[in-house]
């Protein structure tokens, strides 16, 4: 945690794990009226990646960076650049132990700016030699983790047939609704920003507010704004079969999912749904495979979730009993091989 020397602002960078290799995670640009909340966003948000990158097989561990603004006006643009940089600055600091991506509130723009103060950055520009716009490729990932739940709760991959709640029409919302209604899937749209009915009249999509969407009686659930959507006071109001989206940090309390199970609705863990995008960039940045290769490793979320519900109808658990228990088990299994590499 710095005060940046430059914005002024607190720039706080969490490293969860390096236990499988390098720890990279978003940088999140975000108003709180606590620099706290930014901590609290910040540790919560580093381990959900570690996670992530376990179960999407990478060889990478959970971080994150959180710009804490403080509540009141936008940033003009020069006070935004400097925290920028000054994220560069504490990035540079920790060796390499670390690199971001965008995340909320920041672009592959922004990724530039970083890049011009440290190499330990992803996503950047294609023009700066980076992979660009994440949003595509988590949608993509998005998509494939539908598949896989309708093809074990319907015995069909085919999204078309099927009924869809999106809450939350940002980057990655915005790409999930265009290609689940281009496959003719039936959807109920919402996002807190009142001009977003506008991408529902052009999809012909349901509008609701946020709370009306994520209780509309719809096969899946998909949130895809920020966390915490899940309760413990909403889950005896959802009427969805499935939920499987890729906000972070989706559930407010961890027993929620216990809940969730419970009621018999299957949720597939966020950090397994949204993992297309980080894995797309890594695999194109840091181990310069080409877009079709990425693409494919992509595609292969269908796959995770397809075990996970496997091991959990096996196990008698739920899909998010099995992620953590295949997480721990390959966080193990590094730990345990590091030791042993250090033994005399």
């Amino acid at each position: 945690m710095r005060t940046g020397s430059r914005s002024g602002l607190p720039v706080i960078v969490a490293v969860h794990s390096t236990a499988l290799g390098q720890a990279v995670g978003g940088c999140r640009l975000w108003h709180y009226s606590d620099w706290r909340d930014g901590l609290d966003d910040a540790v919560r948000l580093s381990a959900g990646m570690t996670l992530k990158c376990a179960v999407g097989g990478l060889g990478n561990g959970g971080g994150k960076t959180v710009i804490a603004v403080p509540d009141g006006p936008r940033l003009g643009a020069a006070r935004r650049a400097a925290a920028l940089r000054d994220v560069a600055d504490v990035i540079e600091s920790l060796g390499g132990r670390y690199a971001t991506g965008p995340d909320v509130g920041t672009a592959p723009a922004d990724m530039a700016v970083i890049g011009e103060h440290t190499r330990h950055v992803f996503c950047a520009p294609a023009q700066r030699g980076g992979s660009g716009d994440s949003s595509p490729h988590t949608a993509a990932g998005v998509i494939a983790a539908l598949r896989a739940v309708c093809t074990r709760m319907h015995g069909s991959p085919d999204l078309g047939r099927r009924k869809l709640a999106i809450v939350g029409l940002g980057n990655v919302g915005t790409h999930l609704a265009r290609q689940l209604s281009a496959e003719g899937a039936s959807l109920v749209v919402s996002d807190i920003d009142p001009r977003k009915q506008a991408l529902a009249r052009e999809l012909g999509a349901g509008w609701a507010k946020p709370q009306g969407a994520m209780t509309a009686q719809v096969d899946v659930l998909v949130p895809a704004a920020l966390g915490g959507v899940l309760t413990r006071q909403i889950v005896p109001r959802l009427r969805c079969a499935a939920i499987a989206g890729p906000a972070n940090n989706q559930l407010a309390e961890p027993d929620v999912a216990r809940l969730l199970h419970q009621r018999g609705i299957v949720w597939i863990p966020d950090y397994v749904a949204s993992a297309g995008g980080v894995i797309y960039a890594l695999a194109v940045e840091l181990r310069k495979q080409d877009p079709q290769a990425a693409s494919a490793r992509v595609q292969g979320i269908a796959d995770t979730v397809g075990l996970l519900l496997h091991t959990a109808d096996r196990t008698g658990s739920d899909p998010a009993t099995a992620a953590l228990d295949l997480a721990q088990r390959r966080l193990g299994a590094a730990t345990r091989r590091a030791r042993h590499r250090s033994e005399p």
